[in-house]
């Protein structure tokens, strides 16, 4: 089991003294991965409903800082040797391909091939609205990005020709370190992503933890892996939970490898203590 942290780029993460703190104290107490979300803008008073609470709405403050997603895991990747820096999730379809792939290889460059790309189509209207981007399109456009991204980093020259996204032959360099580009894996829990799993996932990430709600995403996964003539075991499954015994015990059941878990303390000293409980009980064993 690979145990991962979320939500690293936003609150008091957001401070270089608490972000260099937890990606050294992650490293050292095992953690496989540090996961960053993105928003751009949080436009006031949004009514798009939040789909991983019961509130509809986002935790905290609509004014809590939430840096830019890649550049503090360029900042990690200066700081750290071997702790994977990925994108939980990067909102595709707010993004060019041609700047995202650029981008994205050249942190998996400058890590030596830790990257991860987790990306979604986004949910909160408003945001595609002030980008002056149309929300009803942004599946067909987030599965158009995600081929041309793929393009880019294997072929030379590149070319990729669809609807929304249009180009060839180009250079695209540097080309990431990892054989055949960087795992892209798909999140969200909609029956969409689900299907953009199976048909283009490295992996996929629901970023929930409740077990009915995960074994009817995984067995959907399944069925739709089928129909593509793919195995489920051809991708990296992962959820976000507490670090309890129950919580592995639903990991282990359903095939998922990773546990993402929300950071056990906001400041320097509750942040070192809780990683290391989640060592000494979980991670070391």
């Amino acid at each position: 089991m690979k145990f991962g942290l979320m939500f690293i780029n936003a609150g008091p993460f957001s401070q270089p003294q608490m972000f260099a703190h937890m990606a050294r104290t992650a490293e050292e107490c095992g953690f496989e991965s540090i996961w960053v979300v993105e928003h751009v803008v949080v436009p006031q008073g949004y009514k798009s409903a939040y789909p991983y609470s019961p509130t509809g709405k986002m935790p905290g403050p609509e004014e809590v800082p939430i840096n830019d997603p890649l550049l503090p895991l360029a900042y990690a990747a200066a700081i750290t040797t071997r702790i994977k820096l990925a994108t939980g999730i990067l909102i595709l379809p707010q993004r060019h391909p041609l700047y995202t792939a650029k981008e994205v290889a050249t942190l998996d460059v400058l890590s030596n091939g830790r990257v991860i790309l987790g990306v979604g189509s986004g949910w909160l209207k408003e945001e595609f609205d002030a980008l002056g981007l149309d929300f009803s399109a942004r599946g067909r456009v987030t599965d158009e990005a995600i081929q041309a991204m793929r393009a880019l980093w294997r072929e030379h020259p590149s070319n990729f020709h669809g609807k929304h996204f249009n180009f060839g032959p180009v250079n695209s360099f540097p080309k990431p370190v990892q054989k055949g580009g960087v795992p892209i894996h798909i999140g969200g829990h909609s029956a969409a992503a689900v299907r953009r799993a199976a048909s283009y996932g490295d992996g996929f990430f629901p970023a929930i933890g409740e077990p009915v709600k995960l074994r009817e995403l995984i067995q959907m996964l399944e069925a739709e892996c089928d129909k593509r003539g793919r195995k489920i075991a051809e991708l990296e499954l992962s959820c976000l939970g507490r670090a309890d015994s129950a919580m592995l015990d639903t990991c282990h059941e359903l095939g998922i490898e990773r546990l993402i878990v929300t950071p056990p303390g906001l400041d320097q000293e509750s942040f070192k203590r809780g990683c290391e409980r989640i060592a000494n009980e979980f991670i070391a064993k």
